[in-house]
């Protein structure tokens, strides 16, 4: 186990962050130009074991692919002397951090935070990639409220073989945040990082998760039976078009949610003033289908 002081190849080690079953992560310094980064590194069992080592793999391989101010940046460093990945280092608190800490989140500040959400998946989705355990333990935000998107571990490309992990679990996501298909053992798409975020967004309004349980299958169960309550009438004074709108992102079909993050993003934004919502289209007014909230 590193220490403070201790040295792997041009970093030295700062501080263990955290630590879990499969890795550590440190803060670390690079030597040669002084800059601050969060070094994981995979533990001896993960190491031994292919398939988790296979995750490890995976997230340094797509992380590398990615350039874009909400997800965190993945350095691509050679010449070294065992696994490990090298992160840019975040100052700042995990979404989950910031709920223990609050409760429940001012409507405004969690539209604005699931806005900055939406625009880094959409960035990944039109890659190809989805992130598949998308939650509040995996988006940092630092002092202005910038978002960056972690832990790519089960993550998949286009073109890329599927990921096999040892445990379900694993492979599906965290319970509360998975989306029904996967529930149903279906991969699914970008899709369910939507729901993934409606999820998220709903507890960030409520201070709770719209599906609850002793356990995990219960949970699970509950979301492909059950229809949550609506933000509206759980908190007074929710605006009714974001209930609408967490309401259509967390639909059991994939096909009645938002098609894309970037329609979630928009109309999140009309919520904000930030943007006009769409008029409809002759069709729409002439009594054709329209799925827009606004």
């Amino acid at each position: 186990m590193f220490k403070p002081g201790d040295r792997i190849n041009q970093y030295r080690v700062d501080e263990l962050v955290a630590r879990s079953c499969l890795a550590s992560i440190f803060r670390a310094t690079e030597l040669t130009t002084g800059r601050k980064v969060a070094i994981k590194i995979p533990s001896i069992e993960a190491q031994s074991d292919p398939i988790t080592y296979q995750r490890f793999h995976r997230e340094n391989q797509i992380g590398r692919k990615l350039h874009h101010p909400s997800i965190v940046r993945i350095f691509d460093d050679h010449d070294r002397s065992r696994a490990y990945i090298v992160m840019e280092w975040i100052d700042g608190r995990t979404i989950r951090t910031i709920l223990r800490e609050n409760g429940r989140l001012s409507t405004q500040r969690s539209v604005r935070l699931a806005i900055n959400v939406c625009e880094a998946l959409s960035y990944i989705h039109t890659r190809g990639i989805v992130h598949h355990d998308l939650k509040p333990d995996n988006v940092m935000v630092n002092s202005a409220d910038e978002i960056k998107l972690i832990d790519f571990g089960i993550a998949t490309a286009g073109g890329a073989h599927r990921l096999v992990l040892c445990h379900p679990e694993e492979a599906m996501g965290t319970p509360d945040y998975i989306s029904p298909e996967r529930v149903r053992g279906i991969r699914g798409d970008a899709r369910g990082d939507i729901y993934a975020l409606g999820i998220m967004l709903y507890e960030m309004v409520s201070g709770r998760v719209p599906f609850d349980g002793c356990n995990a299958l219960l949970i699970m169960n509950a979301r492909l039976n059950d229809d949550p309550a609506p933000l509206s009438t759980i908190i007074p004074g929710i605006p009714l078009p974001l209930s609408e709108i967490v309401s259509r992102a967390i639909q059991r079909d994939p096909r009645k949610r938002y098609s894309d993050a970037s329609e979630f993003a928009s109309d999140l934004e009309c919520t904000l003033g930030l943007r006009q919502p769409d008029l409809p289209d002759h069709a729409a007014l002439a009594g054709g289908s329209d799925n827009r909230i606004f």
